[in-house]
């Protein structure tokens, strides 16, 4: 094809109310589009339209997990740390205070395990109905 027909060399003017503009820029946004004029041409030109669709319930469930994950590597490192440092003792006195304070992690750890199986028992329960 020759390059001078796909180039883009007209102009189209219009003019829009504030709320108009607002209702195409929205559904702009929720299209795969790079830019507004590409979106307005696929629409006056009857082209099909790719629009990103989100479901709440997962962005929620994702949001939450990337939550726990979180917590769950600040744990597994201070876990870490725990073990380097238990490997460091010449003593039975130091490895008793070391199992002493190690029961709170110990603690959190089970918590936090129990919080994400209940999550993702709410989610299945939710998306199993």
């Amino acid at each position: 094809m020759n390059e001078s027909n796909n180039k883009l060399s007209k102009w189209l003017h219009i003019r829009l109310k504030e709320e108009d503009y607002k209702r195409i820029n929205a559904k702009f946004s929720k299209s795969t589009c790079r830019k507004l004029s590409e979106y307005v041409r696929r629409v006056l030109l009857d082209k099909t339209i790719t629009v990103n669709q989100r479901n709440q319930s997962l962005d929620d469930f994702m949001t939450e997990m990337i939550r726990l994950r979180n917590e769950l590597k600040a744990i597994g490192n201070n876990l870490n740390q725990s073990v380097k440092k238990l490997h460091s003792f010449n003593q039975i006195s130091e490895f008793k205070a070391w199992l002493i304070s190690n029961k709170i992690y110990q603690k959190i750890l089970v918590e936090k395990m129990d919080e994400i199986k209940s999550k993702i028992n709410q989610i299945s329960d939710k998306w199993l109905q």
